[in-house]
């Protein structure tokens, strides 16, 4: 979890930048922020725990559908895409 978050964060900035791929960047700057990608894995995260270790197809999904829009809701300018 703390690698996908940091991962976000850091990376953040650079999303969508398709220039030069360097691996020379300083890791936390201004425009470092949590995106979409955090909310979701928090999401992902809270529903398997609620759905239990036994779960089965339907009660995960339907896990996941709540948390997603749990999440979502409460942070609804987190960067989702259009198609989400």
């Amino acid at each position: 979890m703390y690698g996908a978050f940091l991962g976000d964060i850091i990376g953040s900035p650079f999303e969508f930048d398709r220039g030069d791929k360097t691996k020379d960047f300083k890791l936390f700057t201004k425009g470092c922020e949590f995106t979409d990608d955090s909310v979701m894995t928090v999401a992902v995260a809270e529903a398997l725990m609620d759905a239990g270790r036994d779960a089965d197809a339907d009660t995960i999904k339907q896990a996941l559908i709540t948390s997603m829009q749990k999440w979502g809701h409460k942070y609804p300018n987190a960067g989702y895409g259009c198609r989400f």
